[in-house]
């Protein structure tokens, strides 16, 4: 019997796959932090990238996931919608994949489980990392986000004062398992009640220059009034 989208009671299971954006570490990350059964599928050109962006090699990568599929292979199990599964998670996501999957392509495995996540109503969350994007790239995620899909920018955020880079990888992937319901201890969520400090302290005085050059002065800037015109 099965329990809304879960298989076995208390288990879980995700679809990661990694496509060939910039951006491998955030594929690698979320296969090292989510917990459960995990079914990745990496595309030929990521499986390049991989190498080129991190420390690790392609085979290091698949052995964080349970089971390995190829992206070719249009025989395997998430490639059908009764085989069932929480989430799947595309990360890197390349915007021409973008496209294919707002057009309905279904031509390769990973293509091929996005449009049935689409048509099963499935939890399906694609990081984009392209920047900038041309109207063309926008349109297609519209597309998607009004179908259901979320559109997770690897865009970090900056309020947990990240130090590394590992820090800045870990707030967009902890963000991805936040979609899924996935805990994690991966950044320090912003639980601060009523106004920053520096906000109360700026509207309390009737001259803020002061604070606002201290301000500057801390980022190694200087103050307006020190500048040459």
């Amino acid at each position: 019997m099965f329990l809304s989208l879960v298989h076995i009671p208390n288990t879980v299971r995700y679809v990661i796959a990694m496509t060939g954006a910039s951006g491998a570490i955030y594929g690698i990350k979320l296969l090292q932090e989510l917990k459960g059964e995990k079914y990745l599928v990496v595309s030929e050109t990521a499986k390049r990238i991989i190498p080129e962006e991190t420390p690790y090699s392609y085979e290091d990568v698949c052995g964080m996931a349970d089971h390995v599929l190829e992206d070719s292979d249009l025989f395997a199990c998430i490639a059908s919608g009764s085989f069932r599964y929480d989430a799947m998670i595309v990360v890197p996501c390349s915007e021409s994949n973008v496209a294919k999957f707002a057009c309905g392509i279904a031509d390769t495995l990973i293509s091929r489980s996005v449009s049935v996540c689409l048509k099963e109503g499935r939890r399906l969350v694609l990081v984009v990392r392209e920047t900038p994007k041309s109207a063309i790239m926008l349109e297609n995620e519209l597309k998607l986000a009004r179908l259901g899909v979320c559109i997770l920018d690897a865009n970090p955020g900056f309020y947990p004062n990240p130090a590394t880079v590992d820090d800045l990888v870990g707030i967009v992937v902890g963000r991805c398992m936040d979609q899924i319901g996935a805990e994690h201890s991966l950044y320090k969520r912003w639980e601060r009640s009523g106004l920053p400090n520096a906000i109360i302290e700026r509207t309390s005085k009737p001259s803020p220059m002061n604070i606002l050059s201290r301000n500057i002065c801390l980022e190694g800037i200087p103050p307006l009034s020190l500048r040459r015109s």
